[in-house]
């Protein structure tokens, strides 16, 4: 893998696994049908151009399984996009703009099963959504299509964190809406949704960002580890190398086998993890899959244990201060 710059880019697998049962002879579970969408990352240096300097929207969402979809244009071109704070920017899916001018720098696509395809690389004149437009902004060009075969549903891509960094950001899973505002130069220090008035209904935490990706510290067993939110993960993970005493706190219930592109496949753990904190708030018990993140941009640096998915992320309306760094969380 090529890391020619500190930005981070996704590319969504969706990984099907069958239960094996677990080890030692323990008893074999039956088949377990969900699918999980887990990351390949690359690298990408990007800095699109927002028009509008202040502006404020609303945006329905759907779903594809536990993907969000949201309605984008790209230039011409309107349809569904993938909300995915875990890519730090635009990705779109080469079946629809194949006929983009595109160049190669040598970086590579990876995740748990090791290497993949290399990056090619676009830009659009203009990309918008809700009231956000953007001009001239680069973009990759990834193919998808296995997300569109699972999923049955036409993706044109994806928008990373980028696109949000001078944004607040509520995403509302019970009503199906992200509220979503640009915050301007001159209200930096002071804008504030009207849904945050009332301090006493959520829980307020510092998150960083680094490489674009929302990063959030907890804490288990004594130690702290670095969660990544990511809403185009489907469930959550943690890395498989972390101390014993970590593990402790995990009840597994069964082994699965991760797919990967073309027939790579790697055997993963799934779980109950208990004892984990976020701020001050236990999080009680989450589901989680266990796997070696030694080939993902999760242990770019060694910063990151692991992610904080769909199974966590759907429990509870949060916002976002890209600005101030912050993360509201509603009680």
């Amino acid at each position: 893998m090529t890391r020619t710059g500190s930005h981070i880019i996704t590319v969504l697998l969706a990984f099907v696994f069958n239960a094996l049962g677990l080890a030692g002879g323990a008893k074999e579970l039956p088949p377990d049908e969900r699918r999980f969408v887990l990351m390949d990352r690359f690298s990408i240096k990007t800095q699109p151009g927002a028009i509008n300097d202040s502006t404020s929207c609303i945006i329905p969402f759907t779903r594809a399984g536990n993907l969000i979809l949201i309605q984008a244009t790209a230039d011409t071109m309107q349809g569904n996009f993938i909300l995915d704070t875990g890519a730090p920017n635009l990705v779109l899916n080469i079946t629809y703009f194949r006929d983009y001018p595109a160049s190669q720098d040598g970086e590579v696509q990876t995740g748990i099963t090791g290497s993949g395809s290399a990056v090619q690389k676009t830009s659009l004149g203009r990309f918008s959504f809700g009231s956000l437009d953007y001009s001239r902004i680069p973009a990759d060009l990834v193919n998808l299509g296995h997300i569109e075969n699972s999923r049955g549903v036409k993706i044109l891509g994806l928008i990373g964190t980028e696109l949000f960094r001078q944004c607040e950001m509520i995403i509302d899973y019970e009503k199906g809406l992200i509220y979503l505002h640009r915050i301007g130069k001159k209200e930096s220090k002071t804008y504030q949704h009207e849904m945050l008035g009332d301090t006493s209904a959520y829980r307020i935490l510092p998150i960083e960002l680094k490489d674009n990706r929302i990063m959030v510290t907890t804490e288990m067993a004594g130690k702290k580890l670095k969660f990544v939110i990511d809403y185009a993960a489907e469930s959550n993970v943690l890395d498989s190398r972390l101390p014993d005493k970590i593990f402790d706190n995990v009840t597994i219930t069964r082994r699965v086998v991760l797919s990967g592109a073309g027939d790579r496949k790697v055997d993963a753990l799934y779980g109950d993890l208990q004892n984990m904190k976020l701020g001050n708030q236990d999080l009680g018990t989450l589901p989680i899959l266990i796997t070696n993140l030694e080939n993902t941009c999760f242990s770019y640096a060694g910063c990151v244990d692991g992610v904080l998915g769909f199974d966590f992320l759907s429990l509870h309306k949060i916002g976002f201060n890209f600005v101030n760094r912050k993360m509201y969380i509603w009680k």
